[in-house]
């Protein structure tokens, strides 16, 4: 079996190794990320499946040490670069290096090169990252040298996992769709019960709910890099992306749950509208435009899961006390014995709700350290 990491934002590990629990893989958390093992199809059936991982890298090999640069070389040619590429097919090639004596990227990844080179019989043009072309970049592989331990990588995913393909129109400050996945686990959303986003922007929250509640693989319309590589299988793949995408979910039924996404900014509503219909699940979600004081859930407990601004990039400059004391008075009016999960980096602000939060999950949006807050109302 091969070994595989899925890389993720750091403070979402826990939830990417659920994700291959329930996979029915062996995850191992590691800081960054997550190993796990398999052939291709774990890997394939990996990247369609995986809400939370930003990428899975294919490991080429154990580990080895290097400390010149023909060493390296010499070691580079004995990896099995045949099974991820064909002979002359161009690379971009990403290097770290920390206290080691190979120090020069450049150099570092000429000699990987040179390696790839001799294994394969032929040279494979390297492509900086700043000059890919569109549409079908090159392969990249990922060189991390530290302590004079060198780890190659090759990509398996293409671009970054949180582009599901269906949010090409944003509003302002987007939130990741992994990271909207991982809130909604964080939540504890069971999936069933009524869902409100009272500041949904251009919609990735409930999106997001609605592919979870009715298990909708997010890699469902789009490739990956896995999916030029030599024993590629697809028609394989073609099965195993219909055998599971729609299925009753871990729960063991296909939910219909009330999901409720609001915003007073009607130009992000017609952005969400237009979101869930490439996702295909805007029959799944009832978008309002209004503000946050006009909510009106149904009866019953439900989640309210959201994203609101907290001043660094929505509303700068603007003091936004109020606006969270305003949303409090509302979730005890009308969301009395619901749940809530708030995404925020400003303890000041979720304060000025008077709700009991628990704040000790955090993760980066956008390089902003912010908390899941989350408690009963």
């Amino acid at each position: 079996m091969d070994s595989y990491f899925a890389v993720t934002t750091p403070g979402l590990e826990p939830f990417t190794a659920q994700e291959l629990h329930s996979l029915e893989l062996e995850p191992v958390p590691e800081p960054g990320g997550v190993t796990f093992k398999g052939d291709l199809t774990a890997l394939s059936l990996a990247n369609l499946h995986l809400r939370t991982a930003s990428r899975i890298l294919a490991r080429l090999g154990t580990f080895f040490y290097a400390t010149s640069f023909p060493e390296l070389q010499k070691r580079a040619s004995r990896l099995p670069w045949e099974r991820f590429l064909s002979p002359g097919q161009p690379v971009s090639i990403r290097v770290t290096c920390h206290k080691s004596k190979l120090y020069h990227s450049d150099a570092v990844a000429r000699s990987v090169a040179a390696g790839l080179e001799e294994r394969l019989g032929q040279a494979s043009p390297l492509i900086k990252a700043d000059k890919e072309p569109e549409g079908h970049p090159p392969q990249l592989v990922i060189v991390r040298i530290s302590d004079d331990k060198c780890t190659i990588s090759v990509d398996s995913s293409g671009e970054l996992l949180h582009k599901r393909g269906y949010r090409q129109a944003v509003a302002k400050a987007p939130l990741r769709e992994t990271l909207a996945a991982a809130l909604l686990m964080a939540s504890g959303w069971d999936r069933a019960a009524p869902l409100l986003d009272p500041f949904c922007g251009s919609g990735t929250i409930p999106i997001e709910a609605a592919m979870l509640a009715h298990n909708i693989a997010p890699g469902m319309n789009r490739r990956f890099a896995c999916m030029d590589w030599p024993g590629f299988d697809q028609s394989a793949f073609n099965v195993q992306r219909s055998a599971r995408s729609g299925q009753p979910n871990s729960l063991g039924r296909l939910s219909a749950p009330m999901i409720l996404a609001s915003d007073r900014d009607a130009g992000a509503i017609k952005m969400a509208h237009a979101n869930a219909e490439r996702a295909g699940v805007e029959n799944f979600i009832e978008f309002k435009c209004q503000a946050v004081s006009s909510i009106a859930p149904p009866a019953g407990p439900g989640w309210v899961v959201t994203n609101p601004p907290y001043g660094l990039r929505i509303s700068e400059g603007k003091d936004l006390r109020n606006l969270y004391a305003q949303f409090g008075n509302v979730l005890r009016l009308h969301c009395p014995g619901w749940n809530v999960a708030v995404l925020c980096n400003d303890p000041s602000l979720l304060g000025q709700m008077r709700i009991p939060l628990d704040t000790s999950l955090g993760f980066v949006n956008g390089g902003i350290q912010v908390r899941v807050a989350r408690g009963k109302v």
